[in-house]
């Protein structure tokens, strides 16, 4: 399954801009703080994300450890390093990202590290 055909949950760092920026190109995302879960805890998150066969979209490493040392079950999680404050910094790394066409199987934690001149992109599946 490509990366493009599943359904996301947005974890709170990542900015509105990123989330708009997805839902033009046609994903289906669901921000956490326009659910009204922000504060959640991120075994929270975790689980309903997963109950709603959805893949975390995150720039918390804390995501993996709990999928990867605390088995927790995942559809899963799409680790975008670093967190940064600037939405078109992340959207580049996404974009790249995405144009890989990813042929992917859950569960799965995806890696995508992008620097000022290229993005790194790592694929583990659980």
């Amino acid at each position: 399954m490509r990366l493009r055909e599943f359904h996301f949950l947005a974890d709170e760092k990542v900015h509105p801009a990123v989330v708009a920026y997805l839902r033009t190109h046609g994903f289906d995302v669901l921000d956490v703080k326009e659910a009204g879960m922000t504060g959640a805890g991120d075994v929270a998150l975790l689980r309903a994300a997963t109950a709603a066969g959805r893949v975390v979209l995150t720039h918390d490493r804390d995501f993996g450890t709990l999928a990867i040392a605390a088995g927790e079950p995942i559809v899963g999680i799409v680790y975008l390093h670093p967190g940064h404050i600037r939405a078109d910094f992340t959207i580049r790394t996404l974009s790249t990202l995405l144009a890989r066409e990813l042929d992917l199987a859950v569960p799965f934690l995806i890696v995508a590290e992008g620097t000022a001149g290229a993005v790194r992109i790592r694929v583990r599946q659980l």
